[in-house]
């Protein structure tokens, strides 16, 4: 006569199975993250390569171009009203969907350079409702960007667009850490990253501290940092606020 399973073998065997699915679960799912997260940086590389072939062209210079927080939130250049002014004028870094004909493509000032518009695609891009790094607009920035940035805006990715203003060069451009009061070269300033840093950030950590951000610097290196990594890059100091470039 066979043996059946009793009800309380069968009830451990189930958890053994729940725990073991509740292991493995988050680690096929920070796998799968890691991955998101170096395709992202791959692309932020071949940015860099294309805007070192701009600079060539350009005698150095960035491009002269804007980002969606820029086109669509304004209001974070307030304090310099004529640079603000200059927003309407600016092409996008990117290929960006027009908001005023459905199915049209407005160029971006870097297409020449680039192969693919996937490149301005970050897979980790999940989308976002407010800007988490800009809090100018009386609290947090609100910027709608369902269901991805990519899709919404045309790129996953955010430029530094005072580097435009100040009408940086590539090869010379210093900037001043403001942490360890000395100048920084390209290599320290950032140039493109993530429009969130929740993509790649750790649901374990508390607050704002597991925020990370995909970074390329202003000299064409890419890399993942940390919260604090990017708060410091952030705080690294351009020069006076306002360019001549940017005066009435």
């Amino acid at each position: 006569m066979k043996r059946a399973f009793t009800l309380i073998e069968l009830l451990v065997v189930i958890a053994i199975i729940a725990v073991l699915a509740a292991i493995l679960f988050p680690v096929f799912a920070t796998a799968r993250g890691k991955a998101r997260q170096t395709v992202c940086t791959s692309n932020l590389r071949q940015i860099g390569l294309a805007l070192q072939m701009y600079a060539q062209d350009y005698d150095g210079m960035v491009p002269f171009a804007k980002d969606a927080s820029d086109a669509y939130v304004p209001q974070i250049w307030s304090p310099v009203p004529a640079c603000q002014a200059q927003l309407a004028i600016m092409p996008f870094l990117h290929p960006s969907p027009d908001p005023t004909q459905v199915g049209t493509i407005l160029p971006g000032a870097m297409d020449p350079y680039v192969n693919s518009k996937d490149i301005w695609r970050c897979p980790g891009d999940a989308g976002f409702d407010i800007l988490d790094n800009n809090y100018s607009c009386d609290g947090p920035c609100p910027l709608p960007a369902r269901p991805t940035m990519f899709k919404k805006y045309g790129a996953s990715y955010l430029f530094r667009t005072e580097l435009a203003f100040r009408r940086a060069n590539i090869d010379s451009f210093e900037g001043f850490d403001m942490q360890s009061q000395s100048a920084v070269g390209p290599a320290g300033v950032n140039f493109l990253f993530d429009g969130n840093g929740s993509w790649h950030g750790s649901s374990f950590a508390v607050g704002r501290s597991g925020l990370r951000y995909n970074v390329l610097y202003l000299d064409g290196h890419a890399k993942s940092a940390s919260y604090d990594q990017y708060q410091r890059a952030w705080a690294t100091d351009l020069g006076p606020v306002g360019s001549s470039l940017c005066t009435d």
